[in-house]
């Protein structure tokens, strides 16, 4: 079989997490990486240690030895870094989320979409997590069609990454752009529909209060609460806190129809368990509960622990990756696609705007 070869721009935290499940994958390699930070190149370079180094993105795009491109960049880069790929060969592209966090970026991206000729796939990762994955897959059965969803995520406070640059709203889009387009994807692909209108509350109470960056505190939001409404007359409603994050589940998926509910529990990143004290992490579980007859019925849903510790996202990486790379062998469309990623990133920035303006959001 042949090697399918990565072209990277972009190898922080989150990229190496990337590196980390490609290698996993047979006959795929990364081939050439741009990272200008000396510190996350060195350590990329511990994990592809074939990987040819280069000096710019542009060395990266017009590689020709490269099969598919994989941008995991700043938030604030990855629309640029788009349309820099119209000027070079086409490929498949996987793009990091968010697709963009410009106010005029869903315009872009329907301009670029109109020139780029290679299929770009955005990395929805939640999607992929195999309790939320069976989520989906027993979704109408187990609800009747879902009329109500709920997602809570508890989680850790933001991460430390190069530059600071996801300590202020202008380089990460904000809070609910940034952390929380995931749960604004996992809302369209579960309920079928398009948002029409969406209203948030959210500040910042706890994280990054006391830090400063060339003189300026942090200003992105650690909580929120967010209801959507959709043209189908279904509802979602998101809980997000990023503090006080010692639940045993990190996410708590709750889709509710006239047959039942179905949910699905998803722990936090295994490094951060504290396994000393408490033992192994939670396994992840999916709980379906009838109507009629009455009973939940739990299961759960374990992840190889392999895939499970080459990143944070309960495997998803890796069963992101092993799927695109398919679609780069093989053909066919993304199944996370522009017009996603768009939506995803329109519900973030109304949700921003919401919560800012106190006024609910017609999309």
């Amino acid at each position: 079989m042949k090697t399918v070869k990565y072209g990277i721009i972009g190898c922080g935290m989150m990229g190496q997490e990337h590196l980390r499940n490609i290698a996993l994958l047979p006959d795929v390699e990364a081939t050439v990486i741009f990272e200008p930070d000396a510190e996350m190149r060195a350590a990329a370079a511990e994990l592809a240690p074939k990987a040819k180094f280069v000096e710019s993105e542009g060395d990266v795009l017009h590689d020709p030895d490269i099969d598919c491109l994989l941008v995991v960049s700043p938030n604030h880069e990855h629309l640029r870094q788009l349309e820099c790929a119209l000027d070079a060969p086409h490929r498949p592209i996987l793009m990091e989320k968010p697709l963009f966090t410009q106010e005029d970026g869903a315009e872009r991206i329907k301009q670029f979409a109109a020139q780029y000729s290679a299929p770009v796939w955005v990395a929805m990762e939640y999607r992929y997590m195999p309790p939320v994955a069976a989520l989906i897959d027993n979704l109408d059965a187990s609800t009747g069609g879902t009329r109500m969803l709920t997602i809570r995520e508890h989680r850790f406070p933001f991460l430390e990454k190069v530059g600071d640059w996801n300590r202020f709203n202008a380089n990460s889009g904000g809070t609910f752009v940034e952390k929380c387009c995931h749960f604004f994807d996992l809302m369209r692909l579960i309920l079928k529909s398009d948002p029409v209108r969406v209203m948030a509350s959210g500040g910042q109470a706890v994280n990054h209060l006391n830090e400063t960056y060339d003189g300026q505190v942090p200003d992105i939001w650690d909580h929120g609460y967010v209801i959507v409404d959709f043209a189908s007359g279904a509802r979602a409603m998101l809980e997000l806190c990023m503090f006080a994050e010692g639940a045993e589940f990190q996410e708590h998926i709750i889709a509710t129809g006239p047959d039942g509910i179905i949910e699905s529990l998803v722990p936090g990143p295994e490094r951060f368990w504290p396994t000393e004290t408490l033992g192994p992490s939670p396994t992840p579980k999916l709980i379906v509960s009838p109507r009629n007859p009455k009973g939940p019925i739990e299961k759960e849903i374990p992840v190889d622990p392999t895939i499970l510790a080459a990143g944070d996202h309960n495997g998803s990486t890796f069963y992101q990756h092993q799927k695109f790379v398919d679609m780069v062998r093989n053909g066919g469309q993304p199944e996370v696609s522009l017009n996603d990623g768009m939506w995803a990133v329109r519900m973030g920035q109304a949700a921003q705007e919401s919560a800012r303006t106190g006024q609910a959001i017609i999309l």
